[in-house]
């Protein structure tokens, strides 16, 4: 299900000093196609390109799970209901829901100088795009509010809209903030969080659950239930998504064999790869690369 509105703010409403051009929410069920139809020329975009917007937007998820990844992160960032995501204008970024979980998410499209001089003045980084605000039944509230405005089209409504960006942006400031002092003080999340960064960045290395956990100092048993207790799945489940998504990058965007492929994201053979790729995308390594969206069009990463 999708409900968006996108609006052509006037040169008057620009003078106000912020004004919105789309507001919407979805719900993207298991194993449904993303992204859906329906948006406007300029917002629909390819997850395996990515894309770069004109304006801001601030995307805040309410169910399900997902990953983003944008060219100012080191690393790609798993998503899970209560974070949110900051978008810049002119930053490549692409995000999906997980195929096991869909997600629900809101968003809304908005620039102007009033939203320009909070990013300058630092309050908001190109570089964290991602916030951890957790279930704010407010937030919520407020998108509602600013999708029946916009709806309307009333007389005047983009300095409305503009006032309920503007809570919006402090609200989601305040929460992420205060989350921020909370995990930056918790241990355990620290070690699950330096886990996800080992297990990334060793994704085409032979390096095993239990490796990992001995790096960290704890037991395999303890370990796993403090990543499962903070990510919503085991730390096996999180290596072989990103596993599968290397896969997938690999396969649209290098000439590289599928048999080397299997051989360098450690799988026991290029048969084995082949029915663990299908499984999980319903596509074999070879479909999924003569789709005609699947074409390389950017260089390998590293």
């Amino acid at each position: 299900m999708q409900t968006s509105k996108y609006l052509i703010p006037s040169k008057r409403d620009r003078e106000w000093g912020l004004t919105v051009s789309t507001v919407g929410y979805e719900e993207i069920m298991p194993g449904t196609p993303y992204p859906t139809r329906g948006h406007a020329e300029g917002y629909y975009f390819n997850t395996a390109k990515g894309r770069r917007l004109d304006e801001y937007q601030l995307v805040y998820m309410t169910e399900g799970r997902g990953v983003f990844r944008s060219e100012n992160m080191t690393a790609e960032v798993s998503l899970k209901a209560g974070d949110a995501i900051l978008l810049f204008p002119g930053v490549w970024h692409t995000y999906k829901p997980s195929i096991e979980t869909g997600w629900a998410c809101y968003w809304i499209g908005f620039n102007g100088a009033d939203m320009q001089a909070k990013h300058h003045a630092g309050f908001f980084d190109m570089n964290s795009p991602f916030l951890h605000v957790g279930y704010s039944a407010e937030l919520i509230r407020l998108y509602d509010e600013a999708m029946s405005l916009a709806r309307l089209e009333a007389p005047f409504h983009q300095p409305l809209l503009a006032g309920l960006v503007n809570h919006l942006l402090s609200l989601v400031y305040a929460l992420a903030n205060e989350r921020k002092a909370d995990v930056e003080t918790n241990r355990d999340t620290k070690a699950v969080l330096r886990a996800q960064t080992i297990i990334r960045q060793n994704i085409e290395k032979p390096l095993t659950i239990q490796q990992v956990s001995t790096m960290l100092g704890m037991s395999y048993s303890r370990f796993r239930r403090l990543f499962k207790d903070l990510t919503g799945f085991p730390p096996s489940f999180y290596q072989n998504e990103l596993r599968m998504e290397r896969a997938r990058q690999l396969l649209a965007c290098t000439t590289l064999p599928v048999k080397e492929i299997a051989y360098r994201l450690q799988f026991e053979s290029a048969d084995y790869f082949s029915v663990t790729f299908k499984r999980r995308t319903g596509k074999r390594p070879t479909e999924y690369r003569e789709e005609p969206e699947v074409i390389a069009t950017t260089p390998e990463t590293p």
